[in-house]
């Protein structure tokens, strides 16, 4: 329920995106809402004196009335192409992860929840251990699991003495440590991926459209035409990779600061049942000391 609560707020966000990618080529078809005057005006309201002019409007035209994403990527420079088609991965793996992720966290909670409801039950240590021991699929139960077979490890030759006990209580608080350490690489895995692609997929799509721009003026010099149906394609096509870089990068730079706090929280609650787990330990080894 809280992946859709989420994914339905970054909805309209991602409508703004689109409403801008595709808003683009419309302006560029409107025409100027005032008739030319001055003395060139006559001249500019005639009807074009050639069939050639005539075809090329009509192209234009039909290319931008109605805005099709297959047409702009076929009529792009091939570099063009394989930036859009990069971004495109990038998107396509950002939301796999975004998705992926966000049933993995929600899955984690629900289980530490559990745990912590068992753990608090009033069962011995020796009980919980033989119960997660053969059972140790998420975080909590693996810290649990490696801070609980530590101390026991100190009572193999009986119960240490006063002198080793500061000693067991190192060991108990380094095997924590390391287990949270690694149950916390395991949980950011792919997680950098989504900053790699907030940061990068914007200058990815700009330098396909600064490409695919450099690329229109030159059609435009060999022409010797300046009229909108042959300066609007072009233009078109290249925003178009800017505008596929932000559908990339917006989502991606939305959910990776969000799993980032997510996942900052989850190790802090973490954290705190080890030192809880921990005092626990301490206590008993302070009365089964000799």
């Amino acid at each position: 329920m809280k992946t859709k609560r989420g994914l339905a707020a970054y909805l309209p966000a991602l409508m703004i995106v689109l409403a801008m990618a595709f808003a683009a080529p419309a302006l560029a078809q409107a025409g100027p809402s005032a008739a030319p005057t001055g003395p060139g005006a006559e001249i500019s309201q005639l009807p074009p004196a050639t069939g050639e002019t005539e075809i090329q409007s009509n192209q234009g035209i039909s290319a931008l009335g109605g805005v099709s994403i297959v047409a702009l990527f076929s009529r792009a420079d091939p570099l063009v192409k394989a930036v859009m088609l990069i971004l495109l991965f990038a998107s396509v793996w950002s939301w796999a992860i975004i998705i992926n992720k966000s049933m993995a966290l929600s899955k984690l909670r629900s289980r530490a929840t559990k745990f912590e409801k068992v753990f608090w039950s009033g069962q011995s240590l020796d009980e919980l251990f033989a119960q997660f021991a053969a059972k140790n699929d998420h975080p909590f139960a693996a810290v649990f699991v490696a801070g609980v077979r530590e101390w026991r490890r100190a009572f193999e030759k009986g119960a240490p003495s006063i002198n080793a006990v500061a000693g067991v209580r190192d060991r108990v608080e380094k095997a924590m440590s390391v287990t949270i350490s690694r149950e916390a690489d395991a949980i950011e895995g792919q997680v950098g991926f989504l900053a790699t692609v907030a940061s990068t997929a914007p200058f990815v799509g700009l330098f396909g459209t600064v490409w695919g721009i450099m690329n229109s003026f030159s059609a435009i010099a060999a022409r010797h035409d300046t009229t909108l149906a042959v300066v609007a394609p072009g233009i078109a096509e290249a925003l178009f990779a800017t505008a596929m870089g932000l559908l990339a990068a917006i989502p991606a730079a939305i959910f990776y600061n969000r799993f980032v706090n997510e996942i900052g929280r989850y190790t802090n609650r973490l954290d705190t049942f080890a030192d809880e787990l921990s005092a626990i330990l301490s206590r008993q080894l302070d009365d089964k000391a000799r």
